[in-house]
């Protein structure tokens, strides 16, 4: 039996919520991150790297809830209604996912940012070891300029560092990472998720910070890949945030304040939680 791990994005908050979860489940004697293969999307991609990293899950909270060990963020004061009327707007008459991806694209190599060495900085500050895992690690980005997804793994030459930055550079937010020439930006630009690059897996858990929210259009919508991992035989299960975590992670899951409330909160719905699904 195949398992997959599938963490989906939601900012800084996301990161600290999905880590928090974790540790709680494993407090509850469920610990599900020995998947076989982990699916890693934006923020997911960060604590799919960290789970690589050798650190145990208290260890990783420790870094989400204690200012000494936190990462050193920069603030994005976004106003995330805001910012999808924007990205709305900025579609236009495009009807495809791939003409509407580029279309992102174009803005986000369009609009000011951070320097990337600085943004770059940032990733390398959450990760604890810049080393890929042996297991399978599925790290998920977008071409820029010709829309595409392109999925990062231990066999593509590409360091970890660059594979989470590409993975995790909201457009109009951070700047799209350069990778052998090309500029990627962030996964969930195709799908705040990507659990279809789970097919194959005989079981999956989807983490997903954000819901069935999807920020940008998507030609996977998180209700159809899961009833196409379902109809191939695949056992599903999906953790959304409960109540006290939504109000944890906020209006702005990009402001570093909300990783110690997201954690916590996280790690409380994490073991109160009855998982038919353990790695263990």
């Amino acid at each position: 039996m195949t398992e997959a791990l599938v963490l989906g994005g939601g900012g800084v908050a996301g990161i600290a919520w999905i880590t928090g979860l974790l540790t709680g489940l494993a407090d509850a004697g469920q610990d599900v991150t020995g998947a076989d293969v982990i699916v890693g999307t934006s923020a997911g991609s960060t604590v799919a790297a960290q789970l690589g990293s050798g650190l145990s899950l208290p260890e990783l909270y420790a870094r989400q809830v204690q200012p000494g060990l936190q990462a050193a963020e920069i603030m994005a004061d976004v106003n995330m209604e805001s910012f999808g009327a924007e990205i709305a707007a900025l579609l236009g008459t495009a009807t495809t996912p791939p003409e509407m991806r580029r279309r992102v694209g174009t803005f986000a190599l369009g609009t000011g940012t951070v320097p990337e060495p600085e943004r770059r900085a940032v990733i390398e500050s959450r990760l604890p070891s810049h080393q890929w895992p042996i297991r399978t690690l599925k790290i998920v980005a977008v071409d820029a300029e010709s829309g595409e997804p392109r999925v990062f793994d231990n066999t593509s030459g590409v360091s970890l560092v660059d594979a989470v930055a590409a993975s995790c550079a909201v457009p109009g937010v951070w700047p799209p990472v350069t990778i052998d020439g090309r500029r990627y930006m962030d996964g969930g630009v195709r799908s705040i998720d990507n659990a279809d690059y789970a097919a194959g897996a005989s079981r999956v858990l989807m983490i997903v910070p954000l819901g069935h929210v999807e920020m940008f259009p998507t030609e996977k919508p998180l209700a159809q890949t899961i009833d196409e991992l379902r109809a191939v035989g695949a056992d599903v299960a999906i953790i959304e945030p409960d109540e006290a975590s939504l109000a944890a992670i906020g209006a702005n899951p990009l402001d570093p304040s909300t990783r110690t409330p997201a954690a916590e909160a996280g790690r409380a719905q994490g073991r109160a939680l009855q998982l038919d699904w353990s790695t263990a």
